[in-house]
């Protein structure tokens, strides 16, 4: 007796003609969104970064001069939006505010 057991060819051409036409309905969604995803992602950041900057204050009685203080005492991973931007910090308030409208 003969064991055939597996797949043929044409069924193996007829599963990955599936899986590439779920892709291509699947990947300009994907990139679509990736904009809004960072978008968000910077707006969460300044929220974070305006949290560390008060916390900082109240430790030390001043704002930091630099994001980058904030960073190098352990109050923030990095310093720039998740998109790369930086964000506009002012020193004598403590204010922080990226431009965070959609490319």
């Amino acid at each position: 007796m003969k064991n055939d057991s597996g797949f043929t060819l044409i069924e193996m051409l007829v599963v990955l003609l599936i899986i590439t036409v779920l892709l291509i309905i699947a990947l300009p969604n994907i990139t679509e969104n990736n904009n809004t995803i960072r978008t968000k992602g910077c707006e969460a950041f300044t929220l974070t970064a305006e949290a560390q900057v008060e916390a900082y204050y109240m430790k030390n009685g001043t704002f930091p001069a630099t994001l980058d203080i904030l960073e190098e005492e352990g109050y923030l991973k990095q310093a720039t939006c998740p998109n790369g931007d930086t964000p506009a910090y002012d020193s004598s308030t403590g204010a922080i505010t990226a431009d965070v409208t959609q490319p």
